[in-house]
């Protein structure tokens, strides 16, 4: 089922509609891209070979961004979207089948996980499970409140961001992002007394943190990281040099403080194209007319901007071509009449020629299918050497 179904609003008879699709309280089942970080099972309509058996392994989908594995020891037949019960500490839990079958190899490959590791799958989510997990989440932001307000009270250098119950309440997690390391005993010692339950303190990172709270980003489209980015990789600020971008803190910086993810999107199609580039850093082009540095670089259009230093304001356009020609004749001890050699072809850039317009249909008026009233013209009759009118 497509989001565009899954959106749709569902009527039963004498009912409220009902919004399906994302904030739909469980009526959308479908496990389509509504849900975040869905998987698309591409080998869902192929069957597998007669003698081979269904992959037992199944991928659970929490709270945020949280994903594990678990093993169907009781081969119940799962679909993505199924609520169900799994083997947690000293109790169980409650997650969404985000994947199955074969995919869910590639996947545990991906992220290097162990088969011995795994934990089982108890059953399908019953009602009474369903309605404990709801009333466990009820407790969440009260807990998170709590848990904030007693790390200030104790100076603690952290940050919660967020609190994730156990479906059977037996225990919670808290998220929690610092700088360095924070002796939070103390902050557990009170918190066990206050909420009666087994604490669990994790840190995460700061984009880690920007998943799991979501938000808008500068382009004004939902965080990449909180909807389908699932691989943090590091983030340089050199890949903000190689794209010629203003090295401006606050407009390189995403919500979670550091460098945007995207700035890794396309630094691979300009490292290959800056493979055909000299190296200018730092380099000045020496004429009989004066020196010229670098002013700048249009990537793709393979041009390289200088400047000479006596007129700093005028830039001049030369190709890639034409500027290893001036190095070489530097590196020879000679110099070039002026940066612009206006007799060679090298210097000028690569634009393209104008299209020329073809019309297709013709230069016929607007009026050409207006209706016009046929006229009848004479016609000369050789025999009775008279007009007639055309029939």
């Amino acid at each position: 089922m497509s989001c565009q179904s899954c959106s749709s609003q569902s009527t039963n008879n004498n009912e409220t509609p009902i919004p399906n699709g994302c904030k739909s309280n469980g009526n959308c089942g479908s496990g389509s891209s509504c849900n975040k970080l869905h998987v698309f099972d591409w080998l869902s309509n192929m069957l597998l070979p007669s003698a081979q058996e269904e992959f037992d392994i199944v991928e659970v989908r929490f709270k945020n961004t949280r994903k594990e594995f678990y093993k169907n020891v009781n081969k119940l037949p799962l679909q993505i979207g199924d609520a169900i019960a799994v083997e947690a500490y000293k109790g169980h839990d409650i997650g969404v089948v985000s994947l199955t079958g074969e995919l869910v190899k590639i996947q545990m490959r991906h992220k290097k996980t162990v088969d011995t590791d795994i934990k089982k799958i108890y059953r399908k989510a019953k009602q009474s499970d369903i309605n404990l997990w709801q009333e466990a989440q009820k407790l969440e932001y009260d807990a998170m409140f709590k848990a904030r307000t007693k790390a200030i009270e104790l100076g603690l250098k952290m940050k919660i961001s967020d609190t994730e119950y156990q479906a059977d309440k037996t225990k919670i997690t808290i998220y929690y992002t610092a700088e360095g390391r924070v002796d939070f005993r103390v902050l557990i010692k009170v918190l066990s007394d206050t909420l009666k339950i087994r604490i669990e303190m994790k840190q995460v990172g700061m984009r880690q943190e920007a998943g799991k709270l979501g938000g808008i980003g500068s382009c004004g489209r939902e965080l990449c990281c909180s909807t389908w980015l699932t691989d943090f990789r590091a983030v340089n600020i050199s890949a903000a040099r190689y794209q010629q971008l203003s090295l401006n803190p606050t407009k390189l910086a995403g919500q979670c403080g550091k460098l945007k993810c995207c700035l890794n999107f396309e630094l691979d199609s300009y490292l290959d194209a800056l493979k055909e580039f000299p190296d200018v850093h730092n380099t000045k082009l020496l004429t009989k007319k004066g020196a010229a540095f670098h002013q700048k670089t249009d990537i793709f259009k393979k041009i390289i901007w200088w400047s000479y230093t006596d007129e700093p304001e005028v830039f001049l356009p030369l190709t890639i071509d034409r500027t290893n020609i001036i190095l070489k004749l530097n590196s020879q001890n000679q110099k070039p009449e002026a940066l612009l050699d206006i007799d060679s072809q090298l210097t000028k850039p690569n634009t393209p020629k104008p299209i020329s317009f073809a019309n297709v249909v013709g230069q016929d008026a607007l009026t050409r299918f207006d209706n016009k009233k046929k006229r009848y013209k004479p016609k000369y009759n050789a025999n009775n050497a008279k007009p007639q009118a055309n029939k």
